[in-house]
């Protein structure tokens, strides 16, 4: 049996956090659980979002067989309540007393968010063992794809990252013979999905807080990444990734990718070593495509309907560009701003700020 079905949805309506672009300083108004302030956990009212997705997930046709989530905590919150509710129900009918789940989430590095091209360090999410603390569910021995850089990325190196986490979901499950599975994910990132699966890679997606959107596979053929996985100038080739203290992929692997010890991120910045894939080779193509979009972030469930849409406004970058699109060669050097996991803003005061959806 092969893959029929990809449901998507974006993490539930969060706490705010914003970015001073001039020095790359975040800062968040409610403290994360994680410390991170780009990290935040859902609002009451996200959390009622996320248990009505959760009670509408149960009822999808073909049912869910496998989970995978962005690694951040606010997608984990989101999605959890399914994964427990499809559990006990499956525990009630079948007699599973063991405690654990019928299946696990897969916290993919590669469905992480997506920040915008910078001279200084974006922060990572959170480490495997610190999440496995508040979700139990999350399947330690997953071997992640790679996680984006830590200086951001141009938006087609976000489709690029996007293709290749997808490419990956969809092998796996037909050799595992899912028939459908759940991804839950950040804004542009449920954007770039419905791109890379479609092939419409100017369309703007719908991504509301727990809309959920629909991709059914046409024919056999699954979509096609037009970087090539073996090729050493890919830099978004599947690999496993450290995180922190442990790494998302695995116990005990001895594979590793050239990451951050520390950030679990390639430590390649975007530069001149790494260009923009051609745009061509993205537009109007239908080059991934294979898959038609059934649902479009459908909210109709959802006691609140439609809320907190996104929207590409550009390339969100933090630096300025050549005219090839690449980082001028003296921005490579600027010293990158480290993360405090402790700072907390009581006020929102900063005038210069951009604070994501």
């Amino acid at each position: 049996m092969s893959l029929e079905v990809i449901y998507v949805t974006r993490h539930g309506f969060r706490s705010a956090w914003s970015v001073e672009p001039s020095t790359g300083n975040y800062t968040a108004y409610i403290r994360s659980p994680t410390g991170l302030p780009t990290d935040p956990a859902l609002t009451s009212h996200g959390v009622d979002q996320a248990n009505e997705l959760a009670s509408h997930l149960l009822k999808l046709d073909p049912p869910i067989e496998q989970v995978y989530s962005s690694p951040y905590y606010r997608c984990l919150q989101t999605i959890q309540p399914f994964v427990r509710n499809f559990s006990r129900i499956k525990a009630q009918s079948y007699g599973n007393v063991s405690g654990r789940p019928t299946f696990e989430i897969r916290a993919d590095l590669g469905l992480s968010e997506w920040y915008g091209l910078a001279s200084f360090e974006h922060p990572p999410s959170a480490p495997l063992d610190e999440l496995q603390s508040y979700f139990p569910e999350i399947d330690a021995t997953y071997a992640s794809t790679l996680a984006p850089s830590r200086h951001g990325e141009s938006l087609p190196h976000l489709h690029s990252r996007v293709a290749k986490v997808i490419d990956t979901i969809i092998r796996r499950s037909d050799r595992e013979g899912h028939k459908a599975v759940m991804i839950c994910t950040h804004a542009a990132v449920v954007i770039a999905l419905g791109r890379v699966l479609t092939g419409r890679m100017e369309e703007d997606f719908d991504a509301f807080t727990c809309g959920l959107s629909a991709y059914r596979r046409q024919g056999s053929q699954g979509i096609q990444t037009f970087m090539d996985s073996n090729d050493e100038s890919n830099p978004y080739s599947v690999a496993s990734a450290a995180r922190g203290e442990k790494q998302i992929g695995g116990p005990g692997s001895t594979t590793r990718s050239e990451a951050d010890p520390a950030g679990g991120v390639d430590r390649h910045p975007h530069d001149s070593r790494w260009p923009d894939p051609a745009p061509s080779q993205m537009r109007g193509t239908g080059l991934h495509g294979g898959w038609i979009c059934e649902l479009d972030s459908d909210c109709s469930f959802l006691s609140g309907g439609e809320e907190r849409g996104w929207r590409f406004s550009g390339d969100e970058s933090f630096i300025e560009l050549d005219g090839s699109g690449l980082r001028p060669s003296n921005a490579a050097s600027e010293s990158s701003t480290a993360v405090n996991r402790t700072r907390v803003e009581t006020s929102n005061s900063h005038a210069n700020e951009i604070s994501k959806l």
